[in-house]
């Protein structure tokens, strides 16, 4: 395609595998005479066991081989030997004309069967498989989604998602990709989600649904999880704490202030909700007997309440609801976030006491399955900047959860992904190194995902393009095959990553994990620099940041830029690095310098147009988006480059003086400016303007009035440009 073309030159110009008899699975295909056939024996009574055959089913016959449940070519046993390999581990024997792949469990036995399915679509024959085996020492691995009724946050940007998450085909490429990527937790949060779940037996004046549609919301979460289950994934149910449904509340005159559900409001204690929320609970639990367990959070909906009334509210309803079920089931107990009374009050050594304190009390209740996972988000809101732990939610962590190491309950980080939404990312380097560096001993495994992204629903291309994706999180294909595979085993070469992009695009597209790699550290950089905590208070992406003062997410100006102290402590503000360079001080060896980060990013990004810059995309819409992304990130790191350059030269002059300085960083700042004009130009042809929950308090006013409000590169321009003007009127401090 021209357009492709067009793209493509517009990044360049400006840069550059015992059989039993019991162990059969039944399906016989015609196939041409000269097709190897393959018969497959698994355990028929066991779910897991039958889904892994039948992945490994259809890929044989997309590879060209017949299947038969007679004699064949090659026989596949697929058998689980507890007792022999660890929990989630599995061996791939080869021996002749036989392939014998073993799990330490069921979920063993899906790995197992998907890594073997993996080798044959990368075209290895089965004549020549290896031996191979593969174990995990974390086994939580899952992902954060949102579910978009009853949003925590309100926008036009989640509830778009509404009608592709109903759909369970969705849910069903979803989970498989979960599986694929060896993820084995799906998390599902929502304000209140009992009533699309149930209708209270005790309060049916809670249910806005008829009997009809009552059925049709339990065919949906039904299977989801009885889906999961079969691809070996646990679910929880993670609603936040205290809500009802509108209902409820106009039928008993309760939590009347917050019928609209916003986060951050008092807690309403009343014995009538803490009845109908233990009911609601322990009526979930008998009604989906798929769901694994629940999830605790302490916060919102809860304000004037402090953390010991939190968790004492938390034993009287879902704990006492889950005891209360005709089964066990499992827990995670998000860390509450407020040491105080206030709904976003900081953390406190008391807070934590009073956490571990409750923790461990649970992991001891009978009817909860061991271990109790504790949550805690890594770096806030924005973990995609450094390996380091800086700060969790609320600020300071005092190291209580772990000190002395826990026995009864695991650990397990939160990574969230509130900076990037439309553009692909994957940098394997950053997600392997931050699993390696924190996981101790006391950490059980990761959630990662979004507040403020749901991956269903793809609202950024532009229509007219055939692309082999259909929903968002096919786009994304590398930064969760990069955080499943590597939270499973953190020893997974790049190899493996590298061939996602061979098998999609040809062998000429296997650089493109490398030019992936080297532009996705824009986002890294871009975090590490900035400052931040909750969601809207950095968005990498669009290089955005919320202004408090105004109540507005915008783009970052070069003088805020200037004053803003780094995330990561070893980044050197560029007001601090302009103070020790006129005073002649040095620096240490573990401080960053901004014009090291500079140089960095030239160095990577420069790298990255090259290794593209001969991609040809002709009649690939999807290698297209591919490259572009890849180009727009190399871009987005040109431009910050630049204007880290121009920030210190105008803070320069800010304080010293000279007019060269001024001069300086005018011309670094129109540098900038050029390369935002090259992601505008990238990016424009591609995708829409974009709903962004980020702006759904912009000013201050009702997500209602903002949802008309969209974010694309495009539309920022005017802001970057006003930077250059800053600069050329700039004035000398006084007193300098």
């Amino acid at each position: 395609m021209r357009q492709n073309n067009k793209i493509i030159s517009t990044i360049n110009l400006v840069t550059i595998k015992i059989l039993l008899p019991c162990f059969i699975i039944l399906f016989c295909t015609s196939y041409p005479a000269s097709a190897k056939t393959v018969r497959i024996y698994n355990d028929t009574s066991s779910v897991q066991a039958n889904y892994a055959a039948g992945m490994l089913r259809k890929i044989l016959l997309k590879e060209g081989y017949s299947i038969q449940n007679t004699q064949a070519d090659y026989n596949i046993s697929i058998l689980i030997t507890p007792g022999r390999l660890s929990k989630e581990a599995y061996k791939i024997l080869p021996e002749g004309n036989e392939i014998i792949i073993t799990g330490g469990d069921r979920r063993g036995i899906i790995y197992g069967t998907l890594e073997l399915a993996d080798e044959l679509r990368n075209g290895i024959r089965l004549k020549n498989i290896k031996a191979k085996s593969e174990s995990t020492n974390l086994h939580f691995r899952a992902i954060k989604f949102d579910l978009p009724w009853d949003t925590y946050r309100h926008s036009i940007a989640l509830d778009l998602h509404q009608k592709t998450c109903s759909d369970l085909k969705f849910w069903r490429a979803f989970l498989d990709k979960m599986a694929e990527n060896r993820f084995n937790v799906l998390t599902l949060w929502n304000l209140h989600p009992y009533t699309y779940m149930i209708k209270p037996k005790d309060f049916p004046e809670a249910s806005p649904w008829n009997d009809e549609q009552m059925q049709k919301w339990k065919r949906l979460f039904k299977g989801i999880f009885r889906m999961a289950k079969e691809r070996g994934i646990d679910t929880y149910l993670v609603p936040f704490n205290i809500f009802v449904s509108p209902q409820f509340a106009k039928a008993h005159n309760v939590e009347m202030f917050n019928l609209q559900h916003d986060y951050f409001v008092k807690g309403d204690t009343s014995e009538i909700i803490k009845k109908y929320t233990r009911e609601c609970v322990t009526q979930v639990l008998n009604e989906y007997p798929n769901l694994t367990g629940m999830g605790l959070t302490l916060g919102e909906g809860m304000g004037g309440m402090t953390p010991q009334q939190r968790e004492d509210w938390i034993q009287q309803t879902i704990i006492k609801g889950m005891s209360l079920a005709n089964r066990k089931s499992k827990l995670i107990h998000r860390i509450p976030f407020s040491g105080n009374t206030g709904s976003l009050g900081a953390t406190t050594i008391k807070m934590e006491q009073i956490t571990r304190n409750e923790i461990e009390k649970e992991a001891d209740m009978s009817f909860i399955e061991d271990p109790v996972w504790a949550s805690l988000k890594f770096n806030w809101s924005h973990p995609h900047s450094t390996t380091t732990l800086i700060k969790v939610h609320g600020g300071k962590l005092y190291g209580t959860y772990f000190k002395p190491v826990p026995t009864k309950y695991k650990m397990i980080w939160t990574v969230r992904d509130e900076d990037f939404y439309c553009l692909r990312w994957g940098v394997a380097s950053f997600v392997r190194k931050h699993i390696k560096r924190n996981t101790h001993s006391y950490v059980g495994g990761y959630i990662i995902g979004s507040e403020t992204y749901i991956p269903a629903k793809n609202y950024f291309t532009k229509p007219g393009f055939k692309v082999d994706w259909k929903y968002a999180f096919q786009r994304q294909w590398l930064y969760y095959k990069l955080w499943g595979r590597l939270l499973y085993n953190s020893d997974t070469p790049d190899s493996v990553f590298k061939q996602g992009f061979i098998r999609r695009y040809g062998k000429k597209a296997g650089i493109l994990f490398k030019a992936s790699s080297l532009a996705g550290k824009t986002l890294l950089r871009i975090g590490a620099s900035f400052d931040c905590t909750w969601d809207f208070t950095l968005y990498s992406e669009g290089f955005m940041a919320l202004d408090t003062t105004k109540h507005r997410v915008e783009y970052i100006s070069v003088n805020r830029q200037i004053s803003q102290p780094p995330f990561d402590t070893s980044y050197v503000s560029i007001k601090n690095y302009v103070n020790a360079i006129l005073s002649g001080k040095t620096f240490k060896k573990y401080q960053t310098t901004p014009i090291e980060v500079a140089e960095e990013l030239e160095r990577d990004c420069a790298e990255a147009l090259a290794l593209i810059k001969n991609v040809d995309t002709t009649n690939n819409n999807s290698l297209m988006f591919e490259v572009a992304d890849i180009g727009t990130w190399a871009n987005l790191g040109l431009f910050f480059a630049q204007k880290i350059r121009g920030a210190v030269d105008l803070q320069i002059y800010h304080v010293h003086g000279g007019e060269g300085n001024k001069q300086n960083a005018v011309k670094h700042l129109e540098k900038a400016l050029h390369y935002w004009d090259v992601i505008v130009a990238i990016t424009t042809p591609l995708y829409k303007d974009m709903p962004l929950v980020d702006y759904s308090q912009q000013d201050g006013k009702s997500w209602k009035v903002n949802n008309k409000l969209r974010f694309h590169w495009r539309l920022l321009r005017p802001d970057v440009a006003k930077d250059v003007e800053i600069a050329k009127n700039a004035k000398v401090n006084s007193g300098n």
